[in-house]
């Protein structure tokens, strides 16, 4: 696939209101692209891989930046900065997940311009749907990544139907264990999903990794009060500390009654093609203290079920190894 120097032409959009924004997004439907941070969005145009007619920048909006506190917790614009969300001290207090998630996305450079609602709704990262290759994803009727020769490392071991790509989100992990709700707004009004039903697999729509409808804007991300600072445990491994998507990651929510362990929410990143969570680790640790032998004894749930390709069967172990982690404190 070629690569070009200069960007495509395309007609840029600039709305300061969120009214505005939303109308734009109505009128323009699948030729409007909306633009948070960019950095998910400059490497499809120059690829010419998506040829939008226009881009709805959503940067100026106010009403869709900051954090607030609300009666039921805080919310968070989606055009909010990773790095605000990093250095928020109600967060950090209240919600430290969230924060050591967003602190490992990509690079600093990228965390100071990538928004929450820009890595929330990033592509996946396969390598054949974005070099522009007519897979089941972008409209064809096969995956390359599903072959005996396909390089698929860093494909799917749960959830795949057609397409095995990964949900590539680290904060998406943390939202879905936190139990957060999205805001979705159109011009037909607002409506709101859990974290959890937010994200798509192909199963679902093979074409997107969201249930966000035609003309809607993420506008806002909902954390309750629920596991407000209650014991939390994050990881990411990947190739490298910086840039690098995870290979598996885990977001770990659990609410404790002295060292008993009452409620839980094991949710594994890398490995579905949406946030995974660990439904029979959940049911397994509730009334377990964190131990050694706890760790050991649920380790083996967290990768029941999985279906590894030619090249990504180390997710397994690696899986059940970060339970294994979470679970020793």
């Amino acid at each position: 696939m070629a690569s070009f120097d200069v960007m495509p032409e395309v007609q840029l959009y600039q709305p300061v209101e969120l009214d505005d924004a939303l109308k734009l997004a109505d009128e323009l439907g699948g030729d409007g692209w909306l633009l948070g941070g960019g950095q998910d969005t400059y490497g499809w145009l120059k690829d010419r891989a998506k040829q939008p007619r226009a881009m709805i920048d959503l940067n100026g909006i106010e009403a869709l930046q900051g954090i607030r506190k609300t009666g039921d917790g805080i919310e968070i614009g989606a055009a909010t900065i990773l790095r605000d969300i990093i250095s928020n001290e109600d967060i950090n207090r209240d919600y430290s997940l969230l924060a050591q998630a967003a602190n490992r996305v990509a690079s600093p450079q990228i965390r100071n311009v990538g928004t929450l609602g820009g890595n929330l709704l990033q592509d996946t990262r396969c390598w054949y749907y974005r070099r522009g290759l007519d897979c089941y994803r972008a409209g064809g009727n096969i995956c390359y990544a599903d072959g005996p020769q396909a390089m698929n490392r860093e494909q799917a071991v749960f959830g795949a139907s057609r397409c095995v790509a990964v949900s590539p989100s680290d904060t998406a992990t943390a939202l879905v264990a936190l139990d957060a709700t999205m805001v979705a707004e159109s011009t037909e009004g607002q409506r709101t999903l859990p974290a959890e039903d937010f994200f798509v697999g192909p199963d679902t729509h093979i074409t997107q990794m969201t249930a966000l409808k035609p003309g809607e804007i993420l506008t806002a991300v909902r954390v309750p009060n629920k596991w407000a600072n209650k014991r939390f445990y994050w990881e990411k491994v990947a190739d490298r500390d910086v840039w690098d998507f995870a290979l598996v990651s885990i977001a770990v929510s659990m609410s404790m009654d002295g060292d008993k362990i009452t409620d839980s929410r094991f949710v594994c990143g890398g490995v579905a093609c949406t946030p995974h969570r660990l439904i029979n680790v959940e049911r397994a640790v509730r009334g377990k203290s964190l131990s050694d032998e706890s760790a050991d004894a649920v380790a083996p749930l967290a990768s029941e079920g999985g279906k590894p390709l030619n090249y990504n069967h180390f997710k397994l172990p690696l899986m059940e190894n970060l339970v294994r982690r979470a679970m020793r404190g």
